[in-house]
């Protein structure tokens, strides 16, 4: 007697889907699993660049807490190289168990993989976000011989004079080349951009007068405002700062949508379970409410963020289609 091919299928298809259904909840079970026991030895944050900078910084401060509430210690790995590259690659192609971390900063992940023609990672298939840390605004400062004191005057003084205006950077693709991009766009100005081998360079040149403005990391800029050596028109964030509350931002001085700078964030190799990104989340949220870690942030100009792996991703992804649409209009590419 033959058996009809529909209900054989209707059959068929039931016993797949069932099985499909337990082996997820196998799955679920056992990532819940891994997490009730982790983590059982150190673990590795890898940060893609040389120590003492402000990425660096923020990640022992972070690290050291975590190794407290994680009952393991949380060890800093640096791994410098290609303007943070080369760190990425090396956690990318770790074992996504929880035991290798990524604390990043902007760029690698939002700008460089739109200056490269080719990367050893991919920035959105190849991580699981865990926890945006913080933002780090950038200060807009010039050289204290430029007669302009605030953002229309700097305005009205590139229109006047085109392509004569110098801006420095701390390397092409770097925050700060990316937001004098951006200013230029967005002010319809014409600047010629000078690009350094790091911010300590670039604003040596900018207090000597040999370039005349930046778009600097506040934490380095900062102090030499402070101290009278340059003058700063704006903030780049959409809240001033409780540092220098009379410099207003941006879009205060009268540059409509301008909102930039770079963050912080946790994340791990993709395929980590997701219930241990979310432990580690959990536990980064609450180390990120610790006084002693906001009040350090907050000396350097940083804000602190935090929130679910959901939220930092749907940030990143808007971060790196808004970078990736300035760094194609302005044609940059990695030299």
């Amino acid at each position: 007697m033959k058996q009809d091919p529909r209900k054989f299928s209707r059959r068929t298809l039931g016993r797949i889907t069932g099985a499909l259904a337990l082996a997820a909840a196998g799955l679920a079970s056992h990532g819940a699993a891994l997490a009730e026991g982790y983590p059982d030895k150190p673990i590795r944050m890898i940060v893609p660049y040389a120590t003492g900078g402000s990425t660096d910084q923020t990640a022992r401060l972070v690290a050291r807490s975590l190794s407290a509430r994680l009952g393991q210690q949380v060890i800093v790995d640096n791994r410098a190289g290609a303007g943070g590259a080369v760190g990425h690659e090396i956690a990318a192609k770790s074992p996504a168990d929880g035991y290798t971390l990524l604390f990043s900063a902007a760029g690698p992940l939002t700008v460089t993989p739109h200056t490269y023609a080719k990367l050893a990672y991919d920035p959105i298939k190849g991580f699981e976000p865990i926890t945006l840390v913080a933002t780090q605004p950038l200060l807009l400062v010039v050289k204290p011989g430029l007669a302009v004191n605030s953002v229309a005057d700097l305005i009205r003084e590139a229109q006047a004079r085109p392509g004569k205006l110098s801006y420095g950077s701390f390397g092409t693709g770097s925050a700060a080349h990316l937001a004098g991009e951006y200013f230029k766009r967005l002010a319809k100005v014409d600047m010629v951009h000078v690009p350094y081998k790091g911010s300590g360079p670039a604003l040596v040149d900018l207090v000597g007068g040999q370039i005349d403005l930046m778009f600097d990391v506040f934490s380095t800029s900062a102090p030499l405002v402070k101290a009278g050596k340059l003058r700063p028109l704006a903030i780049t964030s959409t809240e001033r700062s409780p540092q220098l509350p009379d410099v207003p931002t941006m879009q205060q001085a009268g540059v409509s949508g301008f909102d930039a700078g770079t963050w912080f964030g946790l994340l791990a190799p993709a395929g980590t379970p997701p219930a241990i990104v979310e432990k580690l989340s959990q536990a980064t949220n609450a180390v990120l409410k610790e006084s002693e870690l906001r009040e350090t942030l907050a000396t350097q100009g940083a804000v602190v963020r935090g929130g679910t792996p959901e939220e930092f991703k749907r940030f990143f992804l808007s971060e790196y289609d808004k970078w990736g649409g300035i760094v194609k209009a302005a044609g940059i590419r990695a030299e």
